[in-house]
């Protein structure tokens, strides 16, 4: 499950894309000359998305809410069907000692499957509750790298930042590596929410 969520950061994070180019886009009988030009003076750097997701307390921190929300929808749905398991498995002795009428065995299976009906609408709203909240810290944790980058990129000029997670950029110089940076300047711009505090102490 730790996995899982860390998975959904990461496809968050490569979403990630930030352009800003202050030169006027050339004529286009100058495309040749002018793309030269740009090229050459264009300003790229990137960030690990790895070192982003272990390293920014955004990151680290609601990981762990989002683990911790999983292990309770998941203890209390596996509570819920060992339950209903017993219950089963004690309706089926007792069917074979004959300690029902027909009427009885109707009325106790039909609470049964109402049970497993309920069992299951639980792990559908749970699901989707957990799900909604991953796709909003997902959200919150696209939109505070952005705003950052946006701000932290008005003296540095680059062209692109890219995110760079496993082999999807195939080589980088560590020259234009500027990981350590952001982290950095998001963790120091980071403001935990006032749950999260709550919770701490």
């Amino acid at each position: 499950m730790k996995k899982l969520v860390r998975s959904a950061f990461a496809v968050a994070i490569m979403s990630l894309a930030v352009a800003s180019c202050n030169k006027q886009a050339p004529k286009v009988e100058e495309k040749s000359e002018s793309a030269t030009t740009t090229t050459s003076s264009m300003k790229i750097a990137y960030v690990e998305v790895d070192s982003i997701m272990s390293q920014y307390k955004f990151c680290k921190e609601y990981t762990i809410i989002l683990q911790k929300k999983s292990e309770n929808i998941q203890n209390t749905i596996n509570a819920k069907g060992r339950a209903l398991q017993t219950a089963a498995n004690k309706f089926q002795q007792d069917l074979q000692s004959n300690r029902y009428t027909q009427q009885q065995a109707e009325a106790v299976q039909a609470g049964l499957q109402k049970q497993n009906a309920d069992l299951q609408a639980l792990q559908q709203r749970l699901g989707t509750e957990f799900q909604n909240e991953t796709e909003k810290f997902n959200n919150a944790l696209r939109d505070s790298i952005q705003h950052y980058l946006a701000v932290y990129n008005k003296d540095k000029k680059f062209a692109l930042i890219l995110s760079k997670a496993g082999d999807n950029i195939l080589y980088a110089d560590k020259t234009y590596d500027i990981t350590k940076e952001v982290i950095a300047g998001l963790n120091k711009a980071y403001k935990p929410a006032p749950a999260t505090t709550e919770k701490k102490k």
